[in-house]
């Protein structure tokens, strides 16, 4: 048998080695005077390898056929057999590190003295990345003749930086005094794709981003590549966004954009295990960072805006295996489905797409619900719709639910929940409270209590808000009339975007000021009837902005314990940027400016103190680490990583 089983590999081999020829053979007829010989680029035309592992053997068969005439690439006309053999050939190729040099085994003295055996993997005249046995990397620098260790001495290793949801960060090497003199200090460009949304990851000096079903690992004091992931993405989704990922230990944690979440080789990048969380044929996707929650990882999912059934999961860091799921919209005769009435409740909606937060010490979960539907048609539909446009507040190791808030019941205009929850303790009149704040999409600031969901405090941060008067005592909105979207629509404020989104807040504990970034708008809101397809959106009308008005952002600091604007900074632009708040000890707020600039302003003041124009609308938010005792800070803005330090 070993005999039968060793001749039939010997005749594997040889028919893959076959196919390989046959396939180089055609590529260097047809191919290689524009793309070169190893596909990396040639006089005529751009590298082609790392765009093969994103798509499928259809897609490149339709572009070897048809060309690509946008981009001056002509048709090439194959027949099948070598089609046959071009396309498994071009899988084989493999995309050189920038940098990067054939590994080499090395034995290395360091400046303190350490002895380091390993291989090196990427090198430059200046710098040096080592794998040890254990599989770890280690980032070198030169110095004189030898090399000296280097790494991070702040890491931010989850979307906000902590589980809080509070992206404030403690380090202060940059201040008020110094941020003038901040300078770009490397860049890092990815390709094939789209506008970034991520936030980028440090963990022990190595900074790991993410888009579509790709995870980068970045040596996180010079932006040279250690390592990379790539997979193809799902035709039938389009394009779609990745908001990041999340780090324990060795793994590395994301989505993809069919509702997977896989664990990644946080040192080497290999696939370690992949679990589907929905079918994305029945319009499930996923796009937003996990979250560590002890020995587990928790996503949601995205597709609220096709009707899917939103819900949360949990699954074992070790194996990917689901520890518990909860169901955003209750199942009939569940408790809150008595909130649901009417014909069309096969697809509620309730997507849970946004990262939620984590309080250790409560062991208690919250997340944001995402609204039902369909979007904006409501009349299939009475009642309140729990949990949709809800906080939930789970048992991290269980699942069940503590209790719910619900901001917008019976939603219409798309008003989702998914704005970050920020975990703070802060006094509130007097008393040592845990507190939960959130900018909802509605138009309203809210501060509940995090240990019973109560309702503190409810006030407008914008001043474009004609949906409701104000939030009642009871905690439910006083709605004003004939506000809902109608058939030859109806103009309401603020517009679908909301007055916030998803993009990223940040609380400072020392002035007791939160900072968001507003939106003042109004939107026309149209309904129309509409049946459930897969494949299709489920949002039973549409939306645009309200003519002669044009929306406008504004960087807002909040007072928490009265809802009041401390001060505000108008910004000049379409107001429908997406970059969030990064604020620090050293009293600044970082954040990406409407018109592109990444900017940083005095905390107490707005005052502005840098700017830098990418030239780019900005769609992701900023965040801070410490690298080699250097403060950095870190955007992603168009397809590049802008990483800025104070210039010695």
């Amino acid at each position: 048998m070993m005999r039968i089983a060793i001749l039939g590999l010997c005749a594997v081999v040889a028919a893959s080695a076959e196919i390989n020829a046959g396939g180089k053979k055609v590529f260097e007829a047809n191919c290689a005077v524009c793309h070169g010989a190893d596909a990396n680029g040639g006089e005529f035309a751009p590298g082609i390898v790392t765009r093969i592992a994103t798509r499928t053997d259809a897609d490149i068969k339709t572009v070897v056929l048809d060309g690509l005439p946008v981009r001056g690439m002509p048709p090439v006309k194959l027949d099948e057999k070598d089609l046959g053999a071009l396309i498994p050939f071009l899988r084989t190729l493999n995309p050189p590190r920038r940098g990067d040099m054939a590994p080499v085994a090395v034995a290395l003295d360091l400046v303190d003295g350490k002895k380091l055996r390993g291989i090196s993997v990427n090198r430059t005249f200046e710098d040096m990345q080592v794998q040890t046995s254990d599989g770890r990397i280690h980032l070198l620098r030169k110095e004189a003749n030898r090399y000296r260790e280097v790494t991070s001495q702040s890491d931010w290793p989850s979307y906000d930086g902590e589980l809080n949801g509070n992206r404030f960060s403690p380090v202060k090497l940059i201040d008020k005094n110094n941020v003038v003199r901040m300078t770009p200090k490397w860049i890092y460009s990815l390709t094939d794709t789209v506008s970034l949304e991520t936030t980028p990851l440090v963990v022990e000096g190595i900074m790991y981003v993410t888009t579509t079903n790709e995870c980068y690992a970045l040596d996180a004091g010079s932006g040279r590549e250690v390592w990379r992931y790539h997979r193809s993405r799902t035709k039938e989704l389009g394009s779609k966004v990745n908001r990041g990922a999340a780090v324990a230990g060795a793994r590395v944690f994301m989505v993809t954009d069919n509702a997977h979440l896989i664990a990644l080789d946080r040192f080497n990048g290999e696939l370690l295990w992949e679990t589907e969380m929905a079918d994305y044929r029945q319009n499930y996707a996923a796009t937003s960072a996990p979250l560590i929650v002890g020995d587990l990882v928790v996503s949601g999912i995205a597709g609220g805006d096709g009707g899917v059934r939103g819900f949360l999961s949990a699954f074992d860091q070790k194996t990917g295996k689901e520890a518990w799921r909860f169901w955003a919209i209750p199942d009939k005769g569940q408790p809150g489905s008595e909130t649901w009435n009417g014909k069309n409740l096969a697809h509620p909606g309730g997507a849970t797409w946004f990262t939620g937060s984590y309080d250790a010490g409560l062991k208690t979960l919250f997340w944001q619900v995402g609204n039902p539907g369909p979007d904006h048609n409501g009349d299939e539909r009475e009642g309140d719709n729990l949990y949709s446009d809800s906080v939930i507040a789970l048992d991290g190791q269980t699942g069940k639910l503590k209790w719910h808030y619900q901001f917008t019941p019976h939603d219409e205009w798309d008003w989702d929940a998914a704005e970050p929850l920020t975990l703070v303790d802060a006094k509130w009149e007097g008393q040592d409270r845990k507190l939960m704040l959130q900018a909802n999409r509605n138009g309203f600031f809210y501060v509940l209590d995090r240990t019973s969901g109560k309702m503190l405090l409810g006030k407008p941060f914008v001043k474009k808000l004609t949906w409701a008067k104000e939030i009642g005592a009871n905690g439910r909105p006083i709605r004003n009339p004939d506000v809902e979207p109608s058939e030859k629509g109806t103009k309401v404020c603020p517009a679908v975007l909301g007055a916030a989104n998803w993009w990223s807040t940040a609380f400072d504990p020392a002035s007791s000021l939160y900072f968001v970034q507003a939106i003042e708008s109004c939107g026309v809101y149209l309904k129309r009837d509409v049946d459930w397809q897969a494949g299709r959106g489920f949002m039973g009308g549409s939306s645009r902005n309200a003519p002669g008005i044009q929306p406008e952002r504004f960087l807002r600091a909040i007072d928490i314990k009265t809802g009041k604007i401390a001060w505000e900074l108008p910004q000049v632009g379409s107001g429908e940027s997406r970059s969030g708040t990064l604020a620090t000890a050293g009293g600044l707020v970082f954040f990406g400016e409407d018109s592109g600039s990444a900017m940083s302003v005095d905390s107490g003041t707005g005052k502005i103190l840098w700017h830098f124009q990418t030239s780019q609308s900005i769609r992701a938010s900023p965040m801070t680490y410490v690298f080699d005792n250097k403060q950095y800070v870190a955007l992603a803005s168009g397809t590049n990583i802008l990483v800025f330090g104070v210039m010695e």
